[in-house]
């Protein structure tokens, strides 16, 4: 769920509104079960009032989701609402299982029960009627919000509804002679809460090991991405949900002689173009490459440094009796298995084009040298 304060309050106020709901009716069941001797009924009314502690954790979990990360949960709190979903989705496979059972047993007893009388039938419906008005405006807060925990209590109420209905044709068929109806209603609603708590707990787990996102959903990313000026490519995606955020990884490769600060920021603006085109877009994590380095895996193990490189050129210079160049600028280009050398001057009494010869031909020696340039900061000019 995406944690603004008014989504928040908006699931909040759903899952009372639910919870007040489930107390009422509740009461009203087991009271008119007691009455009118409907003994389904009354078993509908336990199960209205134990949603009540269904609604209570999700209103629990709802806040505790949406608290800022601190220093425990750097990413956040959205776990527990994933979480939570694999909870309601385990109740309902729960409350499936039972009504089976029951219902089976119900089924091959074969004792004769008490005939109901039309109260009970009357509030069977009224039941139908409110909890599946409560499922439909659940269902649809949930979606708007992109909150899975509410989707979940959402299938919970149709559960409630799914039984109510179970109750009526029970309560219908006692009182026209066709007890083992009830039975059999209640056996095939099961089978469907069952899948509904199983696709929800399935969907929740896969989150929660880190599964990817789908491989189309990746592609519409990538498209968005490679629009961005200065991209090559895109690689070393990495992708995951966190509630209803995506969590993305990725590999940008830019052109080997951009700055850093200018590769960041093409970085920047890709992160900036997929938060405009896609809501669900959660935390971004980017590396630039200059090269796929996908392709090596090593060279990092064979480079060298700043440190030594210069000291390499410092030797050679002195050597050559070169030690007082105006040197203001020593830039390094590592592509892939080779290193290419900028080297900018402030001004220069030396031959420049020897100069460079000189460097290259000492160079050679290094498996890691890739070239040279020497410039002169004065007319910026490569020679």
């Amino acid at each position: 769920m995406h944690s603004s304060p008014d989504n928040q309050r908006e699931a909040q106020r759903i899952t009372l509104i639910g919870a007040v709901i489930d107390g009422v009716l509740g009461l009203l069941k087991i009271a008119v079960g007691i009455i009118a001797h409907s003994s389904a009924l009354l078993a509908d009314g336990i199960h209205s009032l134990s949603d009540l502690v269904t609604d209570a954790l999700v209103v629990a979990i709802i806040r505790y989701s949406h608290q800022e990360p601190d220093k425990d949960h750097p990413w956040g709190h959205a776990r527990f609402e994933t979480i939570g979903t694999v909870v309601l989705g385990c109740i309902l496979v729960a409350v499936a299982g039972a009504m089976a059972y029951e219902s089976m047993a119900l089924l091959f007893r074969g004792e004769p029960l008490a005939i109901p009388e039309w109260p009970a039938l009357l509030i069977a419906g009224l039941s139908i009627f409110a909890k599946e008005a409560i499922f439909r405006y659940t269902l649809a807060v949930g979606k708007r919000i992109k909150s899975d925990l509410i989707i979940a209590n959402a299938w919970h109420s149709r559960t409630d509804a799914l039984s109510s209905i179970v109750v009526f044709v029970g309560v219908a068929g006692a009182m026209s002679g066709l007890v083992w109806l009830d039975a059999v209603a209640a056996v095939i609603v099961a089978f469907i809460v069952a899948r509904i708590g199983w696709d929800l707990t399935w969907k929740s787990i896969k989150e929660l090991v880190d599964t990817a996102l789908p491989e189309q959903q990746i592609k519409a990313y990538t498209e968005v991405i490679m629009e961005v000026e200065g991209v090559l490519s895109v690689h070393s995606f990495k992708s995951r949900n966190m509630g209803s955020q995506s969590m993305l990884e990725m590999h940008l490769q830019v052109a080997p002689y951009l700055s850093a600060s200018e590769g960041h920021y093409i970085g920047d603006a890709a992160v900036y173009r997929l938060k405009g085109q896609f809501d669900d877009i959660g935390h971004v994590i980017f590396h630039i490459d200059t090269y796929d380095d996908e392709e090596e895996d090593n060279y990092c193990k064979t480079l060298p440094m700043r440190t030594e490189i210069s000291g390499i050129l410092w030797n050679i210079l002195e050597q050559q009796g070169l030690p007082d160049l105006d040197i203001s600028r020593l830039t390094l280009h590592y592509r892939s298995d080779r290193i290419r050398i900028d080297l900018m001057l402030h001004h220069s009494a030396a031959d420049l084009p020897a100069l460079q010869h000189l460097l290259e031909q000492q160079l050679q020696q290094y498996s890691w040298f890739g070239g040279i340039d020497i410039w002169l900061g004065s007319h910026q000019r490569q020679l």
